[in-house]
């Protein structure tokens, strides 16, 4: 919570004071916490901050001394960024400790004092704790995240031995400096070894060595024999603990990971986690005598110690929502940090397809479908070389505005299987149809629902007015895009509005059947439209420009071909039936009268339902930092309505209209 006032806190670091992004993120941070970071000279009640016990670090101890201030330590928390700090990225947490700081075992810490002394006899707060554990193994998170969770693990059956960099102020202060660290490290291998005779050894090197930025323990002249091998690729620390038969560290974060694994890892220094009856202590520690669990453990160094920041809402957060955030930036630069070539995008996509999918590295972008590369990128069921291709399509929470009016999406799909509206082959989304939900995936879904009903939200958020109703069994009818790439490959039967209409009516003789023709359409932008005087032939009312979600709200059917509005009906507990085979359609959430895919067996209700195709099928784009985003944070900007919009597309939007007969050129 934040303080009820800011109190200043002086540092002299440029960790602290300097210009970069770093920085810049730790002032925030903590001013959110209520403790303004600047120059100048405390009194005896201020305080000092220093980052850990970094070299610099001794010029505010200094101070403190010499003031009487209080001095607090400031480390990076327990899950911290896609890569190491010293690749200048942010970190999305920190740890503020007032008595000491964690790493170092020679007086307690606030978070040593915590897990002595919190009753851990809230519910609720165990609960968190276990959900937590399984969310951070399910998305594999730790620490550093920049992995390739496809890269190759070694066959399972080993004993992990587990790297440190060279005289870090962990071991530093933890009485392991200069040559006993390095007796240490011998000591744990040896030791490893004569605990299991015979068994494959894993030396895992640590990020900070695999990057080049400091010199670890072990290389390779420590795999003498064949059955000892160094790991120097990034890959998954989860992956990693699921295939060991054991773990030893020195007091590496790993170790703290390997709990939560299962594991009881011998440890052979005084991290923060040990002590507590979840490690095998080479030396036991001298204050540490309570009995904690693994969800005890958690709930105090990962929900209560740490200082946790949510960088797209720029405020402190909880535990659960940097899990959201992390969900998704990790999910991008695992998907996307090899690049892709992108095969004929329209101009006025290319800076967006760029921020979502050229982050890390930029995106190629060509007119040649005939040369083969390595990863092709193309839009929706457009032209591609041989070999994998990721299609691209709007996602279901778009935008505010049309996307043939030139607006910006905050969601876009990336299949790497097919196309969703194209039933004809199997798609990603048809994948996680069939998943299991994840770790806390129906509450997260409910809770989505929720907020999509309470903004009202729907694919393209389009404000306009619903006239009142003529009271009876409504019915509504969305019109749709009549060459739209749903339709040619999904709808089957009927494939045009008005004949749609004709068969509504034909199964509905006394019902009230509202059309509501397609906004694209309406703006003149896409072929579709259907005289009013041949709709009102089979509809009772045709609403043009009208909100469908509010519509939904008053209906109580709703039939159409393949279009979105469907889901949007889904969502708000309205009946569906289908005349095509739209990727909501054959898992037991509508009655269908066309032709869906035997394949479709899943049953996963609608809440794994909405969490496949809201939460774990689209990709989002926060519009204000720019960054990856969760799917609630795209909700909370689509109900505040104030997006940001090129000016040079609103202008070429305005253009469009003039030049409709010459639409291919745009879309």
């Amino acid at each position: 919570m934040r303080a009820p006032g800011p109190q200043h806190v002086h540092a002299y670091s440029g960790g602290f004071l300097g210009p970069r992004a770093t920085a810049r993120r730790i002032r925030r941070i903590m001013g959110l916490a209520g403790l303004a970071v600047r120059l100048g000279w405390p009194d005896s009640a201020g305080q000092v901050a220093v980052w850990g016990h970094a070299p610099r670090a001794s010029r505010g101890e200094a101070v403190a001394r010499r003031t009487g201030a209080s001095l607090l330590r400031v480390e990076d928390a327990f899950l911290r960024s896609l890569f190491p700090g010293r690749m200048g990225e942010p970190p999305i947490g920190l740890l503020i400790d007032r008595s000491g700081v964690h790493y170092d075992p020679s007086r307690p810490s606030d978070l040593e004092t915590l897990l002595a002394t919190h009753p851990f006899d809230d519910h609720a707060l165990i609960e968190r704790a276990r959900l937590g554990m399984a969310r951070m193994k399910a998305l594999g998170l730790c620490k550093y995240n920049a992995y390739d969770p496809d890269a190759p693990v070694p066959a399972p059956g080993y004993v992990l031995v587990v790297d440190q960099v060279r005289n870090d102020a962990a071991l530093r202060h933890g009485g392991l400096s200069g040559a006993v660290s390095d007796h240490v490290f011998r000591d744990m291998l040896v030791q490893a070894q004569l605990d299991h005779p015979g068994a494959r050894i894993v030396i895992k090197t640590h990020p900070e060595t695999l990057h080049g930025f400091r010199q670890g323990y072990f290389g390779p002249q420590d795999c003498n024999a064949p059955h000892i091998r160094l790991l120097d690729t990034k890959v998954s620390n989860w992956q990693l603990l699921d295939s060991a038969i054991a773990v030893y560290t020195v007091s590496s974060q790993l170790g703290f990971e390997a709990i939560f694994a299962g594991h009881k890892p011998h440890v052979f220094g005084h991290p923060f986690y040990a002590g507590w009856g979840l490690t095998q202590d080479q030396s036991p520690h001298p204050r540490r005598r309570r009995t904690l669990t693994r969800a005890q453990l958690f709930a105090g160094a990962m929900l209560l110690y740490p200082t946790w920041y949510d960088p797209c809402r720029d405020r402190l957060c909880q535990f659960e929502d940097v899990a959201d955030h992390l969900e998704a930036l990790t999910r991008a630069w695992r998907e996307d940090h090899a690049g892709y070539v992108a095969l004929h995008m329209r101009l006025w996509k290319r800076p967006h397809l760029q921020a979502f999918f050229g982050r890390w590295t930029r995106l190629q972008f060509s007119r040649n479908t005939a040369t083969p590369v390595a990863r092709a990128m193309v839009w929706g069921a457009g032209t591609a070389p041989e070999g994998p291709v990721t299609r691209i399509e709007d996602g279901f929470l778009r935008s505010r505005g049309l996307g043939a009016a030139l607006t910006p999406p905050l969601s876009l799909i990336a299949d790497d299987m097919g196309l969703y509206y194209d039933p004809r082959s199997p798609s990603r989304l048809e994948h996680l149809m069939a998943c299991p939900l994840p770790p806390g995936g129906e509450a997260r879904a409910l809770r989505l629902i929720a907020e999509i009903r309470k903004a009202g939200l729907s694919k393209y958020n389009l404000s306009g007015d619903t006239p009142a109703l003529p009271s009876g069994h409504r019915i509504l009818v969305p019109g749709q895009v009549e060459d739209d790439a749903s339709l040619r490959l999904g709808a089957g039967r009927i494939t045009t509005n008005l004949d749609l209409l004709r068969d509504v009516r034909r199964h509905n003789p006394a019902a009230i059947i509202l059309y509501k023709p397609h906004p694209d359409v309406e703006a003149g932008l896409r072929p579709g439209a259907v005289p009013a005087d041949a709709a009102l032939r089979y509809a009772d009312l045709v609403l043009d420009n009208a909100d469908p979600a509010t519509l939904l709200e008053q209906v109580q059917e709703v039939w159409t071909m393949t279009s979105t509005l469907g889901l949007e009906a889904l969502l708000r507990g309205v009946p569906v039936t289908t005349t095509g085979a739209p990727f909501y359609a054959g898992w037991g959430l509508t009655r269908d009268l066309g032709l869906v895919p035997e394949r479709r067996r899943a049953r996963p209700g609608l809440s794994g339902f909405v969490h496949a195709a809201l939460i774990a099928y689209p990709r989002y784009l926060d519009p204000h930092t720019g960054l990856p985003c969760a799917p609630e944070v795209a909700v909370e900007r689509l109900a505040q309505g104030k997006l940001p919009k090129a000016p040079a597309l609103r202008i070429l939007s305005k253009l469009q209209g003039l030049f409709a007969s010459r639409a291919h050129l745009w879309r």
